[in-house]
């Protein structure tokens, strides 16, 4: 194995050669490539929608669509209002001039809702009217009255339009259903779908729908703060949440918060290159590596037509911090051996001979890692594990071009050693670092069954906060808890109107007319009856409704409003005919609730918007129910709900199954690399220690496991292992050259050892700049890993050596006190 890896070092030496000779066409070349890769980059978009964490194939969300064409958008923003008086013609008066200019001036706009024209079915002389409330305007107090009765009265108004204890009230806002730049009326392309003979055409191709964008939702909400700020007044207390809200919130944040991570990132790598070559060309060279990487993956999601998401938004600072490694490891060996020979074409084939390979593996392990959450069916982690491994490969790629060609032209001189001055790239003999890694040394090497003892009892620790942990996918809880915020506006109105979010069930009876059936009726409306009471440890139902609501409104009118008679028809016949005259009063309400055709019906669940886990056995209630209740009709779950719900059990089966994909591959590239099958696994223990450490600190510190958290572990290993690599590449070196494990581990340590505290605190200092986040998730995700890199820095320093030592027996062969290294030094 030991030829080989020989065989492959001539191999980076001959392509630093190469690059050496030819640099100015090269560079030429790469730079044309650039610009027209990224000139593409304009068409990047960002998704911060619910939807977007499903893949277009998951039939959750196909089903969720499938909802959406039939029924419109069941999300909804509610501006809740908190007058001295709701039914006071002063306070109607200013909520008619609300709803008016909410109606006249929200762009995308679907549908207002509120006490203005909420519907009002009475009947009148064996006459059914659907009218607004406040069709006719309450002049007298007498009036006033009548309107306040027939609001108190009307049990859909409940939880909707009023709360329980008749102190606020609420407009509700749907938007569009499509985006304006594709199909907005499914109405024509029903027609278009259609022959002449009205069947279904097997050849006509539908137009693409195009839903409502994140850009028009910022749109819509922007408009709705400017509107609901010119009527805010001391007098009433206006609140807005909802999905829209949280969408665009999540999204202002995650652009606020990605340049602000792009800055810390490029300011800490700076500092640290800086500190560490103490030169500006040490500074310029990676710097422009980790740029063109940034900017060519995020040019290769614009030109694939991948949105930037909620969790990809960590793609630029990650590249940032990891693209620089490569570059940092060949930077150090080509100033030690350029600084003590001043041979520029020896060094850069020196350096690329020295640390090609280990680059190479370091770069593949980081990518492997990162591509088992390619097969995620969470979308935007897919994403991520894709394009992330892409742009380390790029990185990698662009650090073995552009280094040696910018070496070769940058005009760089060589830093003389005084007379008895270490060689290049060492630390000053006694100094601060030298005497941290000497005592590194000395503890591993010396008592290597104490270190792992200690770390064992660590890991000890470590595994019972695992059964600790918690999983969660809660957004609203993502958000800062600051008072008159989002969150705080979100949790207010659920507590108020009983939720802001809803679970869709679809009642598919598969016939024509088929709602026209009593008996299915009355369970639908017991249906109602019982989740409007349902209530466990973690949810409660806020209000239920279906098609039942309008035709026991019709009922009671036909019936001279006798509130007795709100009740189910009991016979077929006389359902159809009030459905009937409810269709022609004008009013279109029923388009919310079932189709044309009176074959499936929609049943909504109001819920608050409450941790995902905790929804999944609430919708496995809904799901027995209706089976148990309704064994003849097809039931389909759908909703923002049921989305969400689909998402945290997606991400829980993605999370093990890319961690054991990153471990499989990481594993074989560390066996390759050292060429034993045996120290090559236990090569692997530093690695996984700090993944077990770290769930540990999840554990005990309470840390969610959600939807970033879960990246941690991958993300983690295909770093740790980095330095992993570097350490064994040279341990394997400098142990073939004197047979000696402890001197192997000195020098290793004192050599690439220090270009790995340099890389490991760019890395780690990146991601805990995500602890300066507007969302806790991304505190969080920032401070496992960056604590996760550290121990895996720690592991790589102490844990590491001492397996060494305990692997690789002392010969008999006495190494010299100095270890001659061809070449010079490493």
């Amino acid at each position: 194995m030991s030829v080989i890896r020989q065989k492959i070092e001539k191999m980076f030496e001959a392509l630093a050669a190469w690059l050496f000779t030819f640099k100015y066409p090269v560079l030429i070349v790469m730079i044309l490539g650039l610009v027209l890769l990224c000139s593409q980059l304009v068409h990047i978009t960002i998704d911060t929608s619910t939807e977007g964490f499903l893949h277009e194939s998951d039939p959750i969300l196909m089903d969720y669509e499938a909802f959406r064409d039939q029924f419109g958008r069941e999300e909804v923003a509610m501006v809740v209002l908190n007058p001295e008086k709701i039914f006071d013609l002063a306070f109607l008066e200013k909520l008619k001039a609300l709803h008016e200019d909410l109606e006249d001036n929200l762009p995308y706009l679907d549908e207002v809702t509120s006490l203005i024209n909420a519907r009002h079915t009475h009947g009148s002389q064996d006459e059914l009217i659907v009218e607004d409330l406040l069709e006719t305007w309450p002049d007298t107090p007498e009036r006033l009255r009548a309107i306040k009765s027939a609001a108190i009265n009307n049990q859909m108004y409940r939880n909707l339009l009023l709360s329980e204890d008749q102190q606020y009230t609420s407009i509700v806002i749907r938007t569009q259903t499509y985006s304006v730049s594709g199909s907005s009326e499914t109405d024509e392309l029903d027609d278009f779908l259609l022959d002449e003979a009205g069947m279904p055409d097997e050849e006509a191709v539908a137009p693409v729908k195009v839903y409502l964008t994140d850009q028009e939702n910022s749109e819509f909400v922007n408009a709705l703060e400017q509107i609901v700020e010119r009527h805010r007044s001391p007098e009433i207390d206006i609140t807005i949440a909802g999905t829209p809200i949280v969408t665009d919130f999540l999204k202002r944040s995650m652009l606020k918060d990605m340049k602000k991570f792009m800055r810390v990132a490029l300011l800490t790598i700076s500092f640290f290159l800086l500190v560490l070559f103490r030169r500006v060309s040490g500074v310029i060279m990676p710097i422009f590596i980790v740029m063109v990487s940034l900017l060519s993956t995020l040019s290769l999601m614009a030109i694939s037509g991948i949105p930037i998401k909620m969790p990809t938004q960590i793609l630029p600072s990650f590249l940032l911090s990891v693209s620089v490694g490569a570059s940092v490891h060949i930077l150090v060996i080509f100033f030690q051996h350029f600084d003590r020979n001043g041979d520029k074409k020896a060094a850069i084939q020196y350096a690329l001979g020295h640390s090609g390979l280990p680059v190479l593996m370091t770069s593949l392990t980081t990518a492997g890692g990162l591509l088992s959450f390619s097969t995620a069916k969470v979308a935007p982690i897919a994403d991520l594990g894709l394009f992330a491994s892409f742009g380390v490969v790029l990185s990698l790629i662009f650090t073995l071009v552009f280094l040696p060609v910018f070496l070769s032209i940058f005009p760089l001189k060589p830093k003389r050693l005084k007379a008895g001055a270490p060689e290049a790239g060492r630390n000053e003999p006694g100094s601060f670092m030298d005497r941290v890694l000497n005592l590194c040394t000395h503890l591993s090497c010396t008592y290597p069954i104490r270190v792992l003892g200690i770390a064992l009892l660590l890991a000890a620790l470590a595994v019972a906060g695992i059964y600790r942990i918690n999983l969660s996918h809660d957004p609203v809880r993502w958000l800062p808890d600051t008072p008159g915020g989002v969150r705080a506006s979100s949790e207010y109105i659920d507590q108020v109107f009983k939720g802001t979010t809803s679970l869709e069930v679809i009642v598919d009876t598969g016939v024509e007319n088929g709602l026209y059936e009593p008996d299915l009726l009355n369970r639908l409306e017991e249906a109602s009856e019982y989740f409007e009471t349902y209530r466990d440890d973690a949810c409660y139902v806020g209000k239920a409704w279906s098609i039942t609501s309008v035709i026991k409104e019709s009922n009671q009118a036909l019936h001279a409003n006798d509130p007795n008679f709100y009740r189910i028809p009991q016979d077929k016949a006389l359902v159809a005919q009030e459905l009937l005259l409810f269709e022609n009063s004008g009013s279109d309400d029923l388009e919310d609730v079932t189709d044309s055709k009176f074959s499936t019906a929609r049943f909504t669940i109001k819920v608050p918007f409450i941790d995902a886990i905790a929804y999944a056995g609430f919708i496995e209630h809904v799901q027995d129910y209706f089976n148990t209740y309704m064994p003849e009709q097809k039931i389909q779950i759908t909703g923002m709900v049921s989305m969400l719900s689909r998402i945290m059990s997606n991400a829980v089966y993605s999370m093990l199954k890319s961690y054991f994909y990153a471990l499989i591959v990481i594993t074989v590239l560390m066996i390759l690399l050292i060429g034993k099958l045996r120290i090559g696994v236990f090569s692997m223990i530093p690695n996984i220690y700090p993944i077990l450490i770290m769930l540990g600190i999840m554990g005990w510190c309470r840390f969610p496991m959600d939807l970033f958290t879960m990246l941690v572990g991958s993300i983690a290993i295909g770093l740790a292992v980095d330095d992993t690599i570097h350490f064994m590449h040279n341990f394997r070196r400098y142990y073939e050259m004197n047979h000696d494990p402890k001197s192997a581990v000195h020098e290793t340590l004192h050599s690439t050892g220090r270009a790995m505290l340099v890389t490991t605190c760019v890395l780690s200092l990146g991601f805990f700049t995500f602890m300066f986040a507007s969302m806790n998730n991304l505190f969080n995700f920032g401070f496992l890993t960056g604590i996760t890199l550290v121990t895996a820095l720690l592991s790589d320093y102490f844990i590491a050596p001492s397996l060494m030592v305990l692997l690789n027996p002392k010969r008999s062969k006495e190494p010299s006190d100095t270890i001659p290294l061809k070449g010079g030094a490493s």
